[in-house]
């Protein structure tokens, strides 16, 4: 048996990698990086988020691998800063965009189309720059995503304790989860990959539909779930799904996030304003509340809710079927489920997978 110090030291040295590697692109160079996150669109505008910030140079000789050299990366990451004020222009096609960043970095660009994107492709490559003290510019790319004409389903998923276990009800355990393992290391649940990928797909396998992912987790998990979704072959859709959490000495707390899923949501229905909603979340926050807000303020809009049941009280089961009446009212399904099986086979019978998508989450829960 291997010591226990001697486990966790390699437990921790891994996630050391993993927090280090959104810093290592700069070679320990440092300086000012322009950062951006998978964007999203539809035939007549795309938006693309980011952040421009400066990080320092690694300053010593260590290296690439060693302990000493992810500890000093880490270090330069909790050390870098976002830059305001700085104008970041998006051109994609011949058409540009200019937007100034936010007193943390970030920008948001929504870009009007004046024609269509080529449709023959769903990602597209933009290019973005950043000028700085209006002196030079400091450049990177930009992937887009715009669905087909064909699109006929959007799905936005929550992710912790939707896709993957994070144990929300055990903070603890969460954070373990979330920051100290490495993207592999997180368990997707039985089947989720599969089904989502089964959704992705459609009913005759080429539908290539929106997949949004939405958390209230901060965006520097970003490359971490990105890999984690690689790994688990779970189709990654513009990850849209964090947001900032704003934490300062005079704020120590990240700021509330109630309303960060239902304003996502509204977005993307004004965006894809043809096509209906498929929702997925879990029992053991708000979502089954906030997808029946969405179905009562718009609609028509949702065809189905998938809730993975992750709660222990029995209470909550009474809540959740109370919530499915009323959004049944609407032509709407609410459906209340551990296994991705089930929820596949409900899926099959509107019509938006394929049976050969459901057989694939069928063997992939009875193998697990």
């Amino acid at each position: 048996m291997r010591a226990p110090h001697r486990s966790l030291g390699r437990m921790l040295h891994r996630a050391l990698k993993v927090i280090a590697r959104p810093v290592k692109s700069d070679r320990g160079r440092g300086g000012v990086v322009v950062h951006a996150f998978r964007g999203y669109g539809a035939a007549t505008r795309v938006e693309v988020m980011g952040r421009v910030f400066r990080q320092l140079p690694l300053g010593v000789s260590a290296p690439e691998g060693s302990l000493r050299r992810d500890l000093l990366d880490v270090l330069r990451r909790g050390l870098r800063w976002g830059i305001k004020g700085i104008p970041v222009t998006l051109e994609l096609h011949g058409q540009r965009q200019t937007v100034t960043t936010d007193r943390d970095g970030y920008f948001d660009i929504h870009m009007a189309l004046a024609a269509p994107l080529v449709s023959e492709r769903i990602w597209h490559r933009g290019r973005l720059d950043a000028v700085i003290r209006g002196e030079h510019s400091v450049g990177s790319q930009a992937e887009i995503y715009v669905p087909p004409p064909t699109l006929d389903l959007v799905v936005i998923s929550d992710i912790d304790d939707t896709v993957m276990r994070t144990g929300v009800a055990n903070k603890l355990k969460m954070m373990y989860r979330l920051f100290l393992r490495q993207a592999h290391q997180r368990t997707a649940f039985a089947g989720v990959a599969e089904f989502y990928r089964a959704l992705f797909a459609g009913a005759d396998g080429h539908r290539y539909r929106p997949m949004l992912y939405v958390s209230r987790g901060p965006w520097g998990l970003y490359e971490v779930l990105e890999e984690f979704f690689q790994r688990n072959r779970i189709p990654i859709g513009p990850i849209l799904f964090l947001r900032e959490w704003g934490l300062t000495l005079q704020r120590p707390l990240p700021r509330r996030a109630r309303e960060h899923k239902y304003r996502l949501i509204e977005q993307m229905l004004a965006l894809y304003a043809r096509q209906p909603l498929v929702l997925i979340g879990d029992s053991g926050q708000h979502d089954p509340e906030t997808y029946a807000r969405v179905v009562r303020e718009h609609p028509g809009r949702v065809k189905a809710i998938y809730i993975r049941h992750v709660h222990r009280a029995s209470a909550r089961d009474d809540e959740i079927a109370r919530l499915a009446r009323e959004v049944a009212e609407d032509g709407c399904h609410l459906v209340l489920t551990d296994d991705s099986a089930e929820m596949a086979a409900h899926a099959h019978d509107l019509g938006l997978v394929s049976t050969a998508g459901l057989t694939a989450v069928r063997r992939a829960v009875a193998q697990a």
